[in-house]
């Protein structure tokens, strides 16, 4: 499955996406890259779903677990793809797994991002005790880790949920000086706004005098623009 996998990423590569994909990272992050359009990568995926259906939930993880392994940036899209898929599957025992990945794995925005918003995201809606591990995340010394305890919670956040569980994380996350982790709260509580835009509002004015303003600028964006006009006031 895997060699069919990297035989397909190698047939749908090219040189040219490949060296222009350097401009979508940061200094500091690490991406190995094949050089294939998403539209391929998702194709290359579907394939992949439709060979592992009738295999355990180990055995799909172990895969992912070496896709995870080659650092190459197509190869953790299809891995978060095939443990997506596993979601009716999920139980409390697997936030082992996905944090050994988080831990692991993730050496750029993109990785830490498809991977978090779905995955982790979708497991902590259906086992919200697990909110406490990603307020440890939080506190981490390593930026995707802590950008992923963020980012995790965006879907939920749309939803509606957790409000007081994001605030604690933003708290934790607001004086970092990481413009990635920086981002990465912002739009937590951008995606928070969406169905708590009072309260997202009363906390950003009260944390703008210190909240870096790359935040605050996440935050907001969805806001009317009487409100962001007030919240970017110096």
């Amino acid at each position: 499955m895997i060699d069919i996998v990297r035989k397909s990423l190698n047939e749908c590569s090219d040189p040219n996406i490949a060296a222009g994909s350097s401009r979508f990272f940061k200094k500091g992050e690490a991406a190995n890259v094949y050089g294939v359009k998403s539209s391929d990568v998702r194709r290359i995926g579907k394939i992949a779903l439709k060979e592992v259906k009738d295999l355990s939930k180990r055995d799909v993880f172990n895969i992912c677990e070496q896709l995870w392994k080659s650092a190459y940036l197509e190869e953790a899209v299809i891995a978060c793809m095939l443990a997506e898929s596993l979601e009716k599957q999920y139980l409390p025992e697997d936030f082992k797994i996905f944090e050994h990945w988080v831990h692991n794995y993730l050496t750029n925005w993109a990785d830490c991002d498809t991977f978090c918003n779905h995955t982790v995201g979708n497991f902590v809606m259906m086992y919200p005790q697990f909110i406490s591990e990603l307020k440890k995340w939080a506190k981490s010394d390593r930026r995707f880790v802590k950008r992923a305890a963020a980012v995790t919670l965006i879907i939920p956040a749309r939803k509606g949920l957790f409000l007081q569980d994001i605030f604690e994380i933003a708290n934790t996350l607001l004086l970092d000086a990481d413009d990635l982790v920086q981002k990465g709260y912002g739009w937590m509580l951008k995606a928070a706004s969406e169905s708590h835009q009072k309260e997202v509002f009363e906390y950003v004015m009260s944390k703008k005098e210190i909240m870096p303003r790359t935040s605050l600028r996440y935050a907001i964006e969805k806001m009317p623009a009487d409100l962001k006009s007030q919240a970017m006031k110096r």
